[in-house]
Formats: C-alpha cells, sequence, structure tokens
C-alpha cells in the first residue's frame, strides 16, 4: 500500500507537504502542488482514515439519525444534508430512530466513530438524545426541535406558516373550517396545531371540535381523521382544511373525494412541508414550503462548529416559510 511518505520521496518534498497538500493549505507553490498531486494521481494514494482519526480524534463522519423514511419528507431532508455534508467532505451514517437507531448512534459516539449527531426527529421524550447531551456529545437538531434542550436547533417557524394558512382560509371567505393534527409527541405538529388555532380566533374562523381529528403524519393516519370529521359533520362539514402534513393531506384528499366531495369546488385542502409530490399534476397540494436546502446547510455548519468550539455560545436558527398555493385551493393567491 502507498503511504504518504512514498508520496514523498516520489515527489521530492516532505511529508509535511503532501499533508499541506492533502488538506488544501494556500502555503503550498503551484509547482510543488502540481507535482504532488500527479504522483497522487500515479500511484492511486489514499489516505489512512483510521490512522488519521488517531492522530486527529476525529473521524469526519457525522450521525444523521431520521424517523420513517417511508414518509417522503425525510428522503428530501436527508438528500439536503447529504449534499451539504459531501460539500464539507464529511461522510454520513444513517439510523432510523423508529427501530434501535438512536441506541446504535450513542454507542458510535462512545466508540469514537461519529465526531457528532444531526437528530431530525428530536422529541422530549428521547432517552438518547438526552444520554447524548449529558455525555456533552455534539448534537444539533433539525426540523423538530425540543425547547429548552442545552444543544444547537434548527427549525421552521411552525407556528407561523399555520396561522398564515388560517389567515388564507379567511381572506378567501370561508368560515367554518377543519383541522387533520398531527402527533402531540412532536413539536412540529404541536407548533401548527397551535399556530393554526391561533389564527382561527385571529380571523374569525369557526374550528369546531367536531371539525377537528388527529392523525400521525401519515397518508393513513390522515385519511382515517379527514372520514372522521366528514362522518361527524355531514352536509355542515368545513369548507377548508388544514393539514399538518403533506402526507396526511394526501390521506385526507382521498377521504373527501370518498365521500363525495369535490376539491377545491367543495373543499379546500393545504398540507405543510412541500415535499416534491405535492407538486405533481396528480395532486397539485397547496401547502406550506419549509427552506430546507438553507436548514440543512445552517444544521451541518452549526455542527462543525460545535465539533471545533464545545464551549461556544448556543444558537437556534428558525426559519419563515412559504404558503404555495395550487389546485387544492383553487390556485388563489394567499394575501401578502
Amino acid at each position: 500500500m502507498v503511504t504518504a511518505r512514498d508520496v514523498a520521496r516520489l515527489a521530492g518534498v516532505s511529508q509535511a507537504t503532501v499533508s499541506r497538500v492533502l488538506h488544501d493549505h494556500d502555503s503550498v507553490s503551484e509547482d510543488t502542488r502540481a507535482r504532488v498531486l500527479l504522483v497522487l494521481a500515479e500511484t492511486g494514494y489514499q489516505p489512512n482514515v483510521a490512522a488519521r482519526a488517531m492522530r486527529t480524534n476525529r473521524t469526519d463522519t457525522i450521525g444523521l439519525i431520521v424517523d420513517d423514511v417511508t414518509n417522503p419528507f425525510y428522503p428530501e431532508l436527508i438528500k439536503a444534508l447529504t449534499k451539504e455534508l459531501d460539500r464539507a467532505e464529511l461522510r454520513m451514517i444513517l439510523w432510523n430512530s423508529a427501530g434501535p437507531g438512536e441506541s446504535a448512534a450513542l454507542q458510535a459516539i462512545d466508540q469514537r466513530l461519529i465526531d457528532g449527531l444531526l437528530f431530525t426527529t428530536a422529541t422530549a421524550r428521547s432517552a438518547p438524545l438526552a444520554s447524548a447531551i449529558r455525555r456533552g456529545a455534539p448534537v444539533v437538531l433539525v426540523n423538530r426541535g425540543v425547547p429548552g434542550l442545552p444543544c444547537d436547533q434548527v427549525d421552521s417557524d411552525n407556528a407561523d406558516g399555520a396561522a398564515r394558512v388560517a389567515a388564507y382560509f379567511a381572506a378567501a371567505g370561508h368560515r367554518r373550517v377543519g383541522l387533520v393534527g398531527g402527533p402531540e409527541s412532536a413539536s412540529t405538529a404541536r407548533d401548527r396545531m397551535a399556530g393554526y388555532r391561533r389564527g382561527c380566533a385571529e380571523y374569525g374562523l369557526e374550528l369546531a371540535e367536531d371539525c377537528v381529528a388527529n392523525g400521525d403524519f401519515t397518508h393513513d393516519g390522515g385519511q382515517s381523521a379527514m372520514h372522521t370529521i366528514l362522518e361527524r359533520t355531514g352536509r355542515n362539514h368545513p369548507t377548508a382544511v388544514f393539514c399538518t402534513n403533506d402526507f396526511s393531506a394526501f390521506g385526507a384528499l382521498d377521504a373527501i373525494r370518498t365521500h363525495g366531495l369535490a376539491v377545491p369546488e367543495q373543499v379546500w385542502v393545504s398540507g405543510y412541508d412541500d415535499i416534491a409530490m405535492a407538486a405533481w399534476g396528480a395532486f397539485s397540494l397547496s401547502t406550506v414550503r419549509q427552506q430546507l436546502s438553507d436548514m440543512a446547510q445552517i444544521a451541518v455548519t452549526l455542527l462543525r462548529e460545535r465539533i471545533g468550539s464545545p464551549d461556544r455560545a448556543l444558537v437556534h436558527h428558525r426559519f419563515r416559510n412559504e404558503l404555495v398555493a395550487r389546485r387544492t385551493t383553487a390556485h388563489v393567491e394567499p394575501p401578502a
């Protein structure tokens, strides 16, 4: 196996110079850099990752914890985070929190297999997350936050986004509206439900309890919740419904059509997240768009900074979201 010492000998430079070229330091002359790069290419040299990890106490590997990847939102978030990690020349190990993934990630921290963790599905009841914080592991929460937890967090203003859906419905003349909620354990669901209720109260919308049912952020959960609302209300059904994520909105659309109602002529529907499927012609779902690329960029930056400076001040970065009008709300543009 070719070593850095071999590369240095063949290029006629020191091992330190080879290291500086590998790390793209600007202190190396262009002629020397070109000579070293040529030898690297000719010999097929690959850095010894294990040796470098022992020397620097870094693995350049990040753990990413996600929820059920059958929800289309998470592959899109993973894609955005992977792009940023690739840009930073960091590797990624992916765990699913639906199984033993969180505990496995914690073991990886203990064994120094990863440098830090990105949690996308954090809840206040997550024992592995609490344990990681207690151990001083570099942690960033992205997408779901946990108020008061001493770690960096990146999320969007879910309450404000949902309140703006209520304002949108009111501006379009709706009065009796509905809500397909999400799991209470998720901060995203809680904040969106609270924001929507606040918006309904502020803009004079009637959100009766028979027009509210919780799902579980899945298609089937949204479909079941919408069936419940329509069975309760009969002809007095809501004329506009907010679903706390796009996946459950797809289920709600199926339920509405099963009951013989037309979207958007008789019922408007809005989701939340703006996953790629929401823009497909078959759905054309109005929704609240999260800035996933920007969230991913900030999350990776914060984690790298936390790894390098464990004692720096905590950061909570919150993004404002955008309401996108499509066919399920008759393409009516939201108020400015």
